[in-house]
C-alpha cells in the first residue's frame, strides 16, 4: 500500500530545510523522485520557491545556484546541467503543472526599468507576454503579470542575467564556461532548431493534455513587433482548441515564448519619447549592460541567424493552388529576424555605442555588431577554405537583407567612428578593432549594396507615388514592357523607409555613410590611423635600440642613475611582436578605408610622408600644445590629441622633494635611511650658516649654491608642467648624501680604493685624494656657471 500523501505545506517544509544542509547531488536526487511521485496539486505551491532557489529572487538578495558563476572545472557542473536540460526533471515539473493551467503571478516593480516605466505610464508593451496584467486585489497596490508555468520559469531564467550578483571571491570566471551560457545555448538549438520542427514533449504522457497558452485573436501578428502582415503564421499559430490544433503547431507556442522573453529582458528599452526622455539628467534608471550581457545577446544573434538561414527553399510548383504549406516552424523563420530582434538590438546597440567606456571591453559589443550585419556567415553553404573570406562577394541574395538593416550599416558605423577618434590607436586592442569593422566592411560589393539601400531611402517621394499609379499597368494599357521591374523596386523602397522611419522617427535626418561629411571623419580618422602607424614603428625601433645597449654591466646598475627618469606610460607593452602586430593592423586597417571610401591612395601616402617628415623635423622630445595658465601649463585639446597619439610627451619627472622620493632598486634601503638621517640632523644643526653662504655673490657663495641647492625651478618647469603649488615647495640650501646609496656610487668608490691599493695607497691616502678632486672638480664647475649640473 502506496504511503499517504504528504501536506503541501510539510511538503515544502521539509524541502527548505533539506536545501540547507545537504549537498547539491542529494537535494536533486530527492526532487527528482518528488517530482515523479507527487501530483500537479502539491507541487504547484513548491514551484515558485524552486524557481527562486535555482534563479535566484528577483531583487537579488538570493544568489541562487549562481549558474553564472558555476564553470565546466567545478563539482557541481554537471548535476546542475542535466536537471536543468530541456529534457530534465525541472522541465518535466514545468510541463507537469502546465497541463492544470496553473498561473504564477510577478509584480510589474520586479520587471526590468523600460517594461517597468511602460506599464507605469500606461503603455502596454507591443509583446503578448505581457498583455496579462492582473488588477490589483483589495488591499494591494502593485500591478502583476500572470504567467503560466513555461512563462514563469522562462522569465526568471532570462532576469538571472541582467540581475546584480555578488561575485564570489578570487574566482576566474569565463563566460563561455559558465553553467548559465551552456545553458542559453542548449534552449536555443532545442526550441529553435535549425533541422526539424521543435521536439514535442519528452514526457508523452503530459503533452496531449498541454493546452496552449491564452488563446489571441487571429489577425493579432505573431509579435506585434512593427507593421502588421497577414502572412503572419495566422493559420498555424494562432492558438485554437487543443483538440483541432496540429502537433507541430502546438508545439512552436514554446518557441515563440522562449524567444519573446529572451528578447524582451534582455533587449529591453525605452520606446523612442521615452528614452529621449530619459537622457535628460533626472533619469533615476541607468541602463548599463554588462560584457557577460552583451555576450549573451551575440550568442542569441548567431543563433537567430542559423535558425533563419535554415529555412528550406521553397519547391516550385506549377500552380499556386497546388503549392505546399509551409509549416509553423518554417514561417517563423521568416519572420523571426525582423519582427522579434532588428529594432530592439538597433537600440540596445546603439546606446552601447554611444555610451560604454573607451576600453578594450567594447570588443563584447564590436562583435555582436559585426556578427549581426554578416548573416551570411551563419549559412549551411560550406566555402571553400582555399579562397581568402575577404576575397569572396558577399552574395547577392544578401541585398534585401542590407537594405531592410540599412540603419545597422551606415548609424552604427557612424557610431564607431565617433568612438574610434577617441581612443588610442597605438593600443594594441583598440587598433584590432579599428582593423574588424574595417575589414568587414571591405568585403567585395556590401559596400555596393549599402550604396545602393541609401538610394533607395533618398528616393524622392513624388517619384514613388508617379511609379506607384503605374505598377498594375500592362503593355495592353499603356504599360511598359519594362515595368515588371518597377513594382519590386517600389516595395524595395517602401521597405527601406519603413525600416528607418520606424527606427529613427518621421522626422529623422539620415546622414549618408558615403557623403561628403562622413568621408571628412573617415579621413580624420585615416590621419589619426597614420598617426598611430607612426608611433608604433618608433616605439619598435625604440625597444630594439634599448635591447641593444643592454650590457653585463647593468647587473651591476651601471647605466642612467637619474632619480627623474623619463617614464613612457602605458607604451611598453606595445614592443616586440604586438608591436609588429598593431602596426599590421593600423596599415590593414588603411588600406580596407582606402578601398570602401574609394580613397585617393596617393593623398594618403603623401599624408602619411608629410606626417613621418613633420616628426623628424621637430622631434620627438618637443612639449605637447599647451598655453601657461595661472597655476601652470594647460594642455590645449591639440595638445591632448598629441599625447593620446604619441606624437609628443612631457618628460614626465618626480617634481617633489627629492629627499623624499620612494627608494629605487639601484639603491640600498638601509643606507638611504641612515644617510637622510645623518643630513638631517646636519641640516638642522647648521642649516642657517647654509643660507647665509648660498646668498653671498661672491666665488664661496656660487661654491655654497653648488654644493647645498639642487636646479632651480625654472629648469625643472622647462621639462615638464609644474604647479605653483609646486614652486611653493622648492626646499632652501641643504646637505643632500643621498647620491653615496647608490650601488653605482658604492661600486665606484670601491673601484677607486682598488686602483689605490695597486699603486700601494693606503686607505687614509685614497680618502684623501678622493676628496681633493671633488673639491676640485666642485671648484671648476663653480668657474663655468653655465655648465653646472645638479649634484
Amino acid at each position: 500500500m502506496a504511503p499517504p500523501l504528504q501536506q503541501p505545506h510539510f511538503l515544502l517544509a521539509n524541502l527548505k530545510t533539506d536545501w540547507a544542509i545537504k549537498p547539491l547531488l542529494q537535494r536533486c536526487q530527492e526532487l527528482v523522485k518528488v517530482i515523479d511521485d507527487q501530483p500537479a496539486k502539491e507541487l504547484h505551491l513548491i514551484f515558485p520557491w524552486l524557481v527562486e532557489s535555482i534563479f535566484g529572487s528577483l531583487d537579488g538578495v538570493i544568489g541562487g545556484w549562481n549558474l553564472r558563476f558555476l564553470q565546466a572545472r567545478n563539482n557541481e557542473y554537471n548535476i546542475a546541467m542535466q536537471f536543468l536540460d530541456p529534457s530534465g526533471p525541472m522541465m518535466k515539473l514545468v510541463y507537469k503543472l502546465q497541463a492544470e493551467e496553473y498561473k504564477y503571478d510577478v509584480p510589474v516593480t520586479c520587471l526590468p526599468g523600460p517594461l517597468k516605466a511602460s506599464i507605469q505610464e500606461g503603455t502596454i508593451p507591443d509583446c503578448p507576454l505581457f498583455h496579462k496584467l492582473q488588477l490589483p486585489l483589495s488591499g494591494q497596490m502593485s500591478v502583476s503579470l500572470s504567467f503560466n508555468p513555461f512563462e514563469y520559469y522562462m522569465f526568471y531564467f532570462s532576469l538571472s542575467l541582467i540581475t546584480q550578483r555578488n561575485h564570489p571571491g578570487g574566482l576566474h570566471v569565463s563566460t563561455s564556461d559558465s553553467a548559465y551560457f551552456t545553458l542559453v545555448d542548449i534552449y536555443l538549438k532545442y526550441f529553435l532548431p535549425t533541422e526539424g520542427n521543435v521536439p514535442l514533449s519528452p514526457f508523452s504522457d503530459i503533452r496531449a493534455t498541454v493546452p496552449p497558452p491564452a488563446p489571441r485573436s487571429p489577425s493579432a501578428p505573431i509579435a506585434g513587433y512593427g507593421i502588421s502582415s497577414t502572412r503572419l503564421l495566422k493559420r498555424h499559430i494562432s492558438h485554437q482548441p487543443s483538440g483541432s490544433v496540429d502537433p507541430a503547431a502546438q508545439e512552436i507556442w514554446r518557441t515563440e515564448t522562449l524567444l519573446q522573453m529572451f528578447v524582451e529582458i534582455w533587449l529591453h528599452h525605452y520606446s523612442l519619447e521615452m528614452y529621449q526622455k530619459l537622457q535628460s539628467p533626472q533619469a533615476k534608471e541607468p541602463f548599463s549592460p554588462t560584457e557577460e550581457h552583451v555576450l549573451v545577446v551575440r550568442l542569441l544573434v548567431k543563433h537567430l541567424h542559423t535558425f533563419s538561414n535554415s529555412l528550406k527553399p521553397e519547391p516550385a510548383s506549377p500552380s499556386p493552388s497546388a503549392q505546399p504549406q509551409a509549416s509553423p516552424l518554417e514561417e517563423f523563420k521568416r519572420v523571426v529576424i525582423s519582427r522579434f530582434v532588428q529594432q530592439k538590438l538597433y537600440i540596445f546597440l546603439q546606446h552601447c555605442f554611444g555610451h560604454w567606456p573607451l576600453d578594450a571591453s567594447f570588443r563584447a559589443v564590436l562583435e555582436t555588431w559585426l556578427s549581426y550585419i554578416q548573416p551570411w556567415r551563419y549559412t549551411s553553404e560550406k566555402s571553400n577554405p582555399s579562397l581568402d573570406s575577404q576575397n569572396k562577394n558577399v552574395p547577392e541574395k544578401w541585398a534585401t537583407f542590407v537594405q531592410e538593416n540599412l540603419l545597422m550599416y551606415t548609424k552604427l558605423f557612424q557610431g564607431f567612428l565617433n568612438r574610434a577618434v577617441r581612443t588610442d590607436l597605438v593600443n594594441s586592442k583598440n587598433a584590432l578593432m579599428v582593423f574588424r569593422v574595417a575589414k568587414v566592411f571591405a568585403q567585395p560589393n556590401l559596400s555596393e549594396m549599402i550604396q545602393k539601400g541609401e538610394q533607395l531611402f533618398l528616393e524622392p517621394e513624388d517619384v514613388l507615388h508617379h511609379r506607384h499609379q503605374r505598377l498594375f499597368l500592362s503593355p495592353a494599357h499603356g504599360g511598359s514592357f519594362l515595368s515588371s521591374r518597377q513594382p519590386a523596386e517600389a516595395d524595395a523602397v517602401f521597405k527601406v523607409k519603413s525600416h528607418v522611419y520606424s527606427l529613427e522617427g518621421q522626422d529623422c535626418q539620415y546622414k549618408q555613410m558615403f557623403g561628403t561629411e562622413q568621408r571628412n571623419a573617415v579621413m580624420q580618422l585615416v590621419q589619426l590611423l597614420a598617426q598611430a602607424q607612426q608611433t608604433t614603428k618608433r616605439l619598435s625601433d625604440c625597444s630594439g635600440e634599448a635591447a641593444a645597449k643592454q650590457s653585463f654591466l647593468s647587473w651591476f646598475g651601471v647605466g642612467s642613475s637619474d632619480l627623474n627618469s623619463t617614464y613612457t606610460g602605458g607604451e611598453l607593452d606595445e614592443t616586440g611582436e604586438s608591436g609588429k602586430k598593431t602596426h599590421e593592423h593600423l596599415e590593414r586597417a588603411l588600406d580596407y578605408l582606402c578601398q570602401i571610401f574609394r580613397l585617393n591612395a596617393g593623398q594618403v601616402c603623401q599624408l602619411i610622408e608629410n606626417m613621418a617628415a613633420a616628426k623628424n623635423d621637430v622631434g620627438s622630445k618637443q612639449l605637447p600644445d599647451c598655453i601657461q595658465g595661472q597655476n601652470g601649463l594647460i594642455l590645449t585639446d591639440l595638445g591632448r590629441m598629441q599625447i593620446i597619439n604619441g606624437l609628443r610627451r612631457f618628460e614626465i619627472e618626480y617634481q617633489g622633494d627629492p629627499e623624499l622620493q620612494p627608494i629605487r632598486s639601484y639603491e640600498n634601503a638601509f643606507l638611504v635611511r641612515l644617510l637622510f638621517w645623518i643630513a638631517s640632523l646636519v641640516n638642522q644643526r647648521f642649516g642657517g650658516h647654509m643660507g647665509a653662504l648660498c646668498v653671498r655673490g661672491d666665488f664661496l657663495g656660487r661654491l655654497g649654491q653648488y654644493y647645498f641647492m639642487s636646479d632651480t625651478s625654472a629648469e625643472r618647469c622647462s621639462k615638464s608642467p609644474v604647479t605653483r603649488r609646486s614652486l611653493e615647495r622648492h626646499p632652501g640650501p641643504r646637505l643632500s648624501l643621498r647620491l653615496f646609496a647608490s650601488y653605482r656610487t658604492i661600486l665606484a668608490i670601491l673601484l677607486l680604493y682598488l686602483l689605490g691599493a695597486l699603486f700601494s695607497l693606503s686607505a687614509l691616502s685614497s680618502t684623501g685624494l678622493i676628496l681633493m678632486a671633488t673639491f676640485i672638480h666642485g671648484l671648476f664647475m663653480t668657474v663655468l656657471p653655465e655648465k653646472q649640473k645638479k649634484q
